[in-house]
């Protein structure tokens, strides 16, 4: 078993090399011819309905215009009632034919299924969840005094989408539908200060991962992965590390990363980076590591 792990450990990274060199041209070739068709094929949202958690600010609440603006039929899940209904009359005035408010927390199991429960017996069907509820906290890890406080975090990027996930699906499979996980670049390159946040990221990019291989061809999965986005709600601890280096990496508007992220949903993708150069982050993070190593600072 020892020489043979030693043969594979020489021929077959000169396999793959040789592999990708070979077919690499064919690859591209056809994925310009999928990006085309999806392109031409790009689904209507009109008349479908979606859910979308933590819609009450940031990416989320702007998710709910843009599939408003598109004529979705709507159920917004957020903790602030009060906020929801703000964001659902202007979905209203914005196009979207009927709009349900739901108070609920992701990270509660009930909660996630009463709002799945609610949007079926309101619109007889569940078209799209969008999983957007996240919350972070910039901390070092050797910094909390209590293990338990990471909980929060955890329970609500990651358990969250599992509990809505397990409840939407039974409904997604009778309309073809999807699933839409809002993730992070931090999932696979990690990011100082947010080594909880990064792993509750990192479960939820495997998780959905493995879904999209068990639920194909019924239900399409695709994992989203925004920059830096200023959307007004984020934690203003947060905004003080990231201050070095967010004067040179572009901030993009919550309002272009929605458009964006449901242009791609719409047309099938997979993955979707938005803005597209976020990508980048993946493959430093995979070939060239030290690239994203810095030492953060202690307060």
């Amino acid at each position: 078993m020892a020489m043979f792990n030693k043969i594979l450990n020489i021929l077959l990274p000169i396999v793959t090399v040789s592999f990708l060199l070979v077919f690499m041209p064919f690859s591209i070739f056809f994925k310009l011819l999928s990006f085309i068709r999806r392109y031409k094929e790009s689904e209507k949202v009109n008349g479908k309905v979606v859910i979308i958690t933590g819609s009450s600010s940031g990416i989320g609440e702007h998710l709910a215009y843009e599939y408003a603006r598109r004529g979705a039929y709507l159920t917004l899940v957020a903790r602030r009632e009060d906020r929801l209904q703000v964001v659902a009359d202007r979905c209203r005035r914005l196009g979207s034919p009927d709009v349900a408010v739901v108070r609920g927390d992701v990270s509660v199991i009930e909660d996630c299924k009463g709002f799945v429960q609610e949007t079926i017996a309101r619109f007889g069907r569940l078209d799209h969840l969008v999983n957007n509820a996240g919350i972070m906290e910039a901390k070092m890890f050797e910094d909390y005094s209590e293990i338990s406080d990471v909980l929060p975090i955890v329970n609500t990027n990651f358990w969250g989408p599992v509990y809505a996930t397990h409840f939407a699906i039974p409904h997604l499979k009778k309309t073809k539908g999807k699933i839409i996980a809002v993730a992070s670049p931090a999932g696979w390159a990690g990011v100082p200060k947010m080594s909880i946040y990064a792993a509750s990221k990192a479960a939820m990019i495997n998780f959905y991962e493995t879904l999209r291989i068990e639920l194909h061809p019924q239900i399409g999965v695709t994992i989203v992965f925004p920059g830096l986005i200023e959307n007004g709600s984020t934690n203003p601890d947060l905004l003080t590390e990231k201050q070095d280096w967010s004067q040179v990496v572009a901030i993009e508007s919550a309002a272009e990363c929605a458009k964006a992220v449901i242009n791609g949903i719409c047309r099938g993708k997979t993955f979707v980076a938005e803005p597209s150069w976020v990508r980048v982050l993946f493959w430093l993070s995979a070939i060239c590591p030290e690239f994203l190593i810095s030492k953060p600072k202690k307060n």
